[in-house]
């Protein structure tokens, strides 16, 4: 009997001691550089850090150039943090060691883990690539650039276009494709050498580019935790991709688009109904994993609530990775709430060209997440735009907001 009690006695201690332990586990607020490794390269990245008002839990912001993207309430589970961001199905978990974080950062997929890579952070460091001074170069990436990606695996190429501004050896900017553009991408030039990266939860990349002796550009992009492309970039201040309103189009014979699919609660929205008759209608083909539909609502969601009332309307169509609603549903509502959506999102089906064939047949196809369908008061289709040029792209985005203002002034003044 005394062996019981000795041994209870033990166990009670040592559940105290443990729960003292993850009590007293804190995290430094302030500014954390952050790292992920792929092969031999670390993705770098700079974090925010600070405590709540609960005195438990931590508010994390990724800064990315002029962007602060805030994950996940994270929290302790005994001596490791978890950083989540559910909507891109991420979460970091590392253990913490005074001022330094050691860990893991996943990818799910259907509620497994698809992919991992190391993740490491130490506080009070404000940089990503090199100290502040330290990085030096003579040589300018500052305009536009010619780019062409091109897979590893399968050898397929990508015409983008760069567009970089340089401080000193500081370089932001940001590089656009036919489907959507690579977001904040920020480093520094050094020597002969080109260094930019970017963190938004659903993805890391990193490029590395050696500046060659005719001024061109020639290195690699590790994107995600497997991703690998090599590319080449050649300056050209005329470099300019396709019209982003001609790739995708109506059938021939089409001239409207029509479809009934749920919102979050399960209720039916038709193009048919009565909040949609005699107005301007956009409709956002997105999908609530995806970084490029997060930019293009971080301005459709406020440019809406300043002019609902002149006679407009938006309804987004998500393509989730799950048809399921009660997956992608509640996917859905935290987005709507995170962002501020006050128009519907339905959930159209799976992020798959079957699916959108399926749903939208009246397209050729939908080959970028985002797209978007804008109708005119008497329920025809004017334009469609593939993709979106994000903040990250300067003067991109300020031409994209010009043009998209125009349009809508246009489409609303029509009787």
């Amino acid at each position: 009997m005394r062996l019981i009690s000795q041994i209870v006695t033990i166990l009670i201690l040592f559940a105290l001691i443990s729960c003292n332990s993850s009590a007293q586990t804190e995290l430094k607020s302030g500014t954390w550089r952050a790292t992920l490794s792929r092969d031999v390269n670390r993705i770098p990245f700079i974090m925010d850090v600070s405590k709540n008002p609960d005195g438990k839990t931590y508010s994390v912001v990724v800064i990315n150039d002029t962007e602060r993207l805030k994950m996940d309430t994270a929290f302790f589970q005994n001596d490791s943090l978890v950083i989540p961001m559910e909507l891109f199905d991420m979460k970091i978990i590392a253990k913490a060691e005074g001022e330094k974080l050691k860990g893991t950062y996943y990818r799910y997929a259907k509620g497994k883990v698809a992919g991992s890579i190391p993740f490491e952070a130490e506080f009070g460091k404000d940089y990503k690539f090199f100290k502040p001074g330290e990085a030096k170069s003579t040589k300018t990436v500052a305009g536009k650039w010619d780019a062409t990606f091109i897979t590893e695996a399968t050898g397929d190429t990508t015409q983008s276009v760069g567009t970089f501004v340089q401080n000193g050896a500081d370089v932001k900017g940001s590089i656009l494709t036919t489907t959507g553009d690579y977001r904040f991408l920020t480093g520094n030039v050094n020597g002969d050498s080109l260094f930019l990266s970017t963190f938004d939860g659903s993805n890391a990349k990193l490029f590395k580019a050696a500046i060659q002796s005719d001024g061109s550009l020639k290195g690699s992009m590790w994107s995600g935790v497997k991703s690998l492309r090599s590319f080449t970039a050649k300056p050209n201040p005329q470099a300019k991709l396709p019209d982003a309103n001609s790739l995708t189009f109506l059938k021939p014979g089409f001239e409207t688009v029509d479809f009934t699919f749920p919102d979050s609660d399960g209720k039916p929205v038709s193009l048919k109904d009565p909040r949609f008759k005699d107005k301007v209608v956009i409709i956002q083909i997105m999908g609530s994993w995806c970084p490029n539909c997060m930019d293009e609502t971080n301005f459709v969601a406020p440019w809406y609530k300043k002019n609902k009332d002149r006679g407009v309307e938006i309804v987004g169509l998500s393509f989730e990775r799950s048809d399921d609603p009660k997956v992608s549903n509640p996917k859905i509502k935290r987005m709507i709430e995170r962002m501020g959506i006050d128009y519907p999102i339905l959930l159209a089906g799976t992020n798959t060209d079957e699916a959108t064939a399926k749903a939208l047949p009246m397209l050729n196809k939908v080959m970028s997440y985002p797209t978007t369908i804008f109708i005119d008061k008497k329920g025809k289709v004017r334009e469609i735009h593939t993709g979106f040029s994000g903040q990250g792209t300067g003067a991109y985005f300020d031409e994209f907001v010009t043009d998209f203002n125009g349009l809508m002034d246009k489409l609303i003044a029509e009787k």
